[in-house]
């Protein structure tokens, strides 16, 4: 049995940062919220008891790189929701070291979780999307996947592939009545930023022709945009939300 008749959006990594955020802009957009952790359940918890006074939202545990775990955590969502209007593919993990040094493993993991999770999520959600000729998917890529960073190659290249995969989907799903668009992040106060001294941060902020760094309702406000009727014509899509860090 469904739990209501609106609009659903899921939001993967909602529990923190940015996905909280996105999370808290689209309750109050008015969908229900489908919030994806893998590890943050007391953050994706107390996040559930915040937005429980102003939509529908339920939790669900599943490591998006695991595409078996995803198939269980679309079934759970449909069996609550009837099923997905709005993805929002927003799990994601950072990692600064040299080229030479990354292994197997942490490229693995890397790719998994950034570029596999989104091709997990978005094959899973598609099915229901193209059967309603309606739906609208996000992908949170990174101003890194447009132009590389140095000691970010696995993940530059995690999000460059990300963006691609926007471009391609979205050709492929149009004529079913679908955007695919990406927001890409320029240097966001998150858990990420956690590892750079006050001194760092104000260097980026300096680099920055705004002069400043963004906030995570800033990523929100633009996959609020692109998940309504006002981004109806606009698809394929790549939303850079940097303060003019790269034009």
């Amino acid at each position: 049995m469904t739990m209501s008749k609106q609009k659903t959006a899921l939001v993967t990594g909602g529990a923190k940062g940015i996905g909280a955020a996105i999370c808290r802009s689209l309750a109050g957009d008015g969908y229900n919220i489908a919030l994806n952790y893998n590890v943050s359940e007391t953050e994706a918890l107390k996040l559930q008891n915040e937005l429980s006074h102003i939509t529908n939202i339920e939790i669900f545990k599943a490591d998006v790189s695991d595409s078996s775990q995803v198939n269980v955590m679309f079934c759970n969502i449909e069996q609550v929701f009837g099923g997905v209007d709005v993805l929002v593919n927003n799990a994601g993990i950072a990692q600064q070291v040299l080229f030479t040094d990354i292994t197997d493993e942490m490229w693995q993991k890397m790719i998994g979780v950034n570029l596999t999770g989104a091709f997990n999520c978005c094959r899973r959600a598609l099915p229901y999307m193209i059967n309603r000729k309606h739906g609208s998917i996000i992908n949170i890529a990174s101003m890194w996947g447009e132009v590389g960073a140095s000691m970010e190659v696995h993940y530059s290249a995690a999000k460059a592939g990300l963006i691609g995969l926007t471009k391609a989907l979205a050709k492929e799903e149009g004529l079913s009545g679908i955007t695919v668009n990406a927001v890409s992040p320029g240097v966001v106060l998150t858990d990420m930023m956690a590892q750079f001294s006050d001194e760092d941060k104000q260097i980026l902020a300096d680099e920055t022709p705004l002069g400043k760094l963004g906030d995570s309702s800033d990523i929100a406000t633009a996959v609020s945009f692109l998940a309504s009727e006002k981004a109806r014509f606009i698809t394929g899509q790549v939303l850079s939300v940097n303060g003019g860090f790269v034009i």
